[in-house]
């Protein structure tokens, strides 16, 4: 895999060409941002910007007080080959706060072992209906210790009005959700991004994240995507590195407001 090409291909599509990840947002475009829009219980923030010394200053002065006005919390999602080099430290003279950095990574999806299955007694549910975002949500609670009424929200908001455009998987030992993660497939992209894999503490060490790795790369690779993005910690990263990912860049959020 050309790693230059293909976080090239990552930015222009995912970024600069980013598309609305829910029914209820939209994306706005200015000569130095990409916005994502959204309601309070949804993701708002800014996905890409082409700065240099001589506006960054301003245009973050200028986000702050845009989405102020809107009355929402935000995100700066910046990646570590963002220019200028020091638009971290100028976030962070602005206010913002940051969150731990994470490593963007990013396999070929035809690279990757999609016969893992999980361990004896596992069985894996898709969760398509109310019921199965809830189990979703559980685990997502349990395991990162956050409320998890946006996630509801916003995975019944997709089921609902684009199905096709999230893949939720949930692994069950008998009735109890033990592990879960999500899938969001971007039409019109060669990019499948997995989101929010998580495991109960009982249950890690024992093969179910990579099985849900595995579950979907292949739903992934059955409809068409060839590459898969992941955002990951630093738990995940050498897990996801042994199944075949590789490491591209980095990506802080710096969180503005409450």
């Amino acid at each position: 895999m050309d790693h230059s090409a293909v976080l090239a291909l990552y930015d222009r599509d995912m970024r600069q060409g980013a598309k609305p990840d829910d029914p209820g947002s939209r994306v706005e475009r200015t000569a130095h941002v990409v916005r994502h829009l959204s309601d309070a219980r949804s993701w708002n923030g800014i996905l890409w910007s082409a700065l240099d010394e001589g506006v960054a200053d301003r245009v973050i002065a200028g986000e702050i007080a845009y989405f102020s006005g809107l009355g929402v919390d935000f995100e700066w999602k910046l990646y570590g080959h963002d220019r200028p080099h020091d638009l971290g430290a100028r976030l962070l003279a602005a206010g913002f706060r940051a969150e731990p950095e994470e490593t963007l990574l990013i396999a070929e999806t035809a690279s990757l072992d999609t016969d893992t299955p999980p361990p004896p007694g596992i069985r894996l549910l898709t969760a398509v209906d109310p019921a199965g975002v809830d189990l979703v949500v559980r685990v997502h609670e349990k395991v990162f210790g956050r409320d998890g009424d946006g996630l509801r929200h916003r995975l019944l908001a997709q089921l609902a009005a684009a199905p096709d455009t999230v893949v939720a998987v949930v692994a069950m030992d008998g009735d109890e959700p033990v592990c879960a993660a999500r899938m969001e497939l971007v039409p019109g992209t060669r990019f499948a991004g997995l989101w929010g894999g998580g495991t109960v503490e009982s249950w890690r060490g024992r093969g179910l994240y990579r099985a849900l790795v595995a579950h979907r790369a292949r739903v992934a690779a059955t409809r068409g995507y060839r590459y898969l993005q992941v955002d990951a910690s630093d738990l995940s990263r050498p897990i996801l590195e042994r199944l075949g990912f590789h490491a591209l860049s980095t990506t802080t959020p710096y969180l503005y407001g409450s």
